[in-house]
């Protein structure tokens, strides 16, 4: 279950080369706030009017296709920073693992795709305030003798290619052990591969592993987790500006709750 994290209200965040996650030091209180409106007058984006956002949509709840268009928690957050800032949210739907190449190379201005920050992200791109705490899940076939993360190993383990799933099952240190390591475009393929067999098991986000369960007849989700993730917005790393106007917007969102808002129309607490 999600445990959506308490924006800060001043103040950013901005991550190191070396990807060491601490916060800057906040600036001398000069006794009036900036709002994420005045910060948009400093904004560059890729194009004059528009706030682009990367994402992979096959990641319901953050990020899906309903008929035409991409729908879901984050892209209700692109539009309400959008809104904030002055500009139109417009949406470039990729591969996961063409998200961040896109926010460096200029394709788009943010990579918003339920991405958790981590080390390797932070050596391409700078990171907003963490909106959403996250972590691993398993999906298996019901009546699979797969039971926890012990009895992963020397499974066939499916995975959404670039992920962050991708990356713990991979590694060795973490001990899963996977006999191999299948990945594919998006959940609902790695979904489909498992209910025919190809593959043992899934490990994917919590949350769009509820998804995917709900979506299949014959899956189920552990109850275990495997990771402690954070969510967040990638900003090229030259684009500060952009950067400090989204951080704002997002505590802006928060205190006038909006962010819960969003969380509550797509989120069920209940297990």
């Amino acid at each position: 279950m999600k445990k959506f994290l308490s924006l800060l209200l001043a103040g950013t965040m901005l991550f190191s080369m070396a990807g060491c996650g601490a916060p800057e030091e906040p600036a001398a209180d000069n006794g009036a706030d900036e709002t994420a409106a005045e910060d948009s007058a400093a904004v560059t984006t890729v194009q004059d009017g528009l706030l682009i956002w990367g994402t992979n949509a096959a990641f319901e709840p953050y990020e899906y296709m309903e008929g035409d268009s991409v729908v879901g928690i984050d892209a209700e957050i692109a539009d309400a920073i959008a809104a904030k800032l002055g500009l139109t949210a417009q949406v470039e739907n990729m591969d996961f693992d063409a998200i961040v190449p896109a926010v460096t190379t200029g394709k788009v201005d943010i990579g918003l795709a339920g991405m958790t920050v981590d080390e390797d992200r932070l050596k391409n791109v700078n990171f907003s305030t963490p909106y959403v705490e996250a972590g691993q899940a398993i999906i298996v076939k019901d009546g699979s003798d797969i039971a926890s993360a012990a009895d992963l190993s020397g499974k066939v383990i499916g995975v959404q290619r670039g992920t962050t799933g991708d990356e713990y099952v991979s590694d060795d240190a973490n001990g899963v052990g996977a006999a191999s390591v299948e990945r594919y475009a998006n959940g609902p393929d790695a979904a489909q591969a498992l209910l025919t067999d190809k593959i043992d098991a899934v490990v994917i986000d919590n949350e769009p592993a509820k998804k995917l369960v709900a979506n299949a007849d014959g899956l189920v989700k552990l109850d275990e987790t495997l990771t402690s993730e954070q969510y967040a917005i990638a900003v090229a790393k030259d684009n500060t500006a952009l950067l400090d106007a989204i951080n704002n917007a997002l505590s802006e969102l928060e205190a006038d709750g909006t962010l819960q808002t969003i969380f509550d129309k797509y989120l069920n607490t209940e297990e």
